[in-house]
């Protein structure tokens, strides 16, 4: 079986900025308790960040900030940029979290999924912007129990596909990441589960779900999502990879049976949910082949790591295919 120690000996696939936290409560301009879980995406010149930002009450909202080099020089909406609206959307109640941004390029606009803390639970809600400052609100596209999700950027057989990740209300059955289709972005159906959470001891073993938006390349779509080990101390939360066909993304080419990257430095170790990298969105540097990633850090912070995408794609096509990690689990 070929490890991660094979391929890159003792180095790691992800390298942490070295000024991490980039983002913290101290930055803001206004005062909040938290700020993790960016979706990020590129517009312009620059990076964006739409950040769940933790107020002093306890819910959450998104806000906007924006980066030249996607590294330094943060400049932060002075208020929320999205709010969460209860009196068209009550579904909204205790606010709104976890945003992944994808730019439909048929529409000419992004699509911003997120998570919509009902009276019912999580479920997912989708709004679509041009400049991040006007919205459009689609409303809750999925029931609760539901989260982690994210649009894929382009259709497939004429119709829209949703990453995104139910949670079963009878105990046992794990959390999976399924595929939802839809003509329209408004109805869903054809539900059903593309990666399974493994059970006994492996670290995405009962519970996972996806990261940052799904990011396509010439091999297939590259997913990194999160895996939950619970431990008598507590859950952790790490991150491992999968990759999808290009054009049937249903079809899971490879799954690494080892995480990539986990909590390790301080400020991922103590905070609001202690042990905890959380990504929600990505940037591929196209000229310089680089991914960034970015994260919430502990439910408290934001966090930066950097991976080389020819690396990352050597390593997931050594890793195991379906029949191997199914037989595995």
């Amino acid at each position: 079986m070929t490890t991660i120690t094979d391929y890159v000996g003792f180095s790691e696939l992800f390298r942490r900025f070295d000024k991490n936290p980039i983002l913290t409560p101290a930055n803001w301009p206004y005062p909040v308790n938290a700020v993790f879980n960016p979706g990020a995406t590129k517009l312009g010149n620059e990076t964006l960040l739409l950040v769940r930002v933790e107020d002093m009450e306890g819910f959450s909202h998104l806000t906007v900030t924006r980066s030249e080099d996607g590294k330094t020089n943060w400049h932060i909406d002075s208020q929320p940029t999205l709010l969460h609206d209860l009196k068209s959307h009550p579904e909204e109640v205790w606010g709104i979290e976890d945003p992944r941004i994808v730019w439909l390029e048929e529409r000419q606009e992004y699509a911003i999924t997120y998570a919509s803390f009902s009276r019912g639970g999580p479920l997912v809600s989708l709004t679509m912007t041009k400049d991040f400052k006007t919205f459009k609100r689609m409303g809750a596209i999925m029931p609760p129990d539901d989260k982690d999700a994210s649009l894929f950027p382009r259709r497939f057989g004429g119709r829209w596909i949703l990453i995104h990740r139910p949670m079963p209300v009878s105990n046992g059955m794990g959390a999976h990441i399924w595929f939802s289709y839809s003509p329209d972005l408004k109805y869903w159906g054809d539900h059903h589960v593309v990666i399974e959470a493994r059970q006994g001891g492996w670290w995405d073993a009962n519970k996972i779900g996806l990261g940052p938006q799904p990011l396509e390349t010439e091999e297939g779509w590259l997913i990194l999502y999160h895996g939950v080990r619970r431990t008598a101390s507590g859950s952790i939360y790490r991150l491992g990879l999968a990759l999808l066909d290009l054009e049937e993304p249903w079809k899971v080419i490879r799954r690494s049976n080892e995480w990539i990257f986990g909590p390790k430095e301080v400020y991922e170790r103590i905070g609001g949910i202690p042990n905890v990298i959380f990504p929600c969105g990505a940037v591929i540097d196209r000229e310089t082949n680089e991914l960034r990633l970015y994260y919430g850090a502990a439910d408290t912070t934001i966090g930066l790591a950097m991976a080389k995408m020819d690396e990352l794609l050597d390593y997931i096509k050594s890793c195991p295919g379906p029949k191997e990690w199914r037989t595995r689990a």
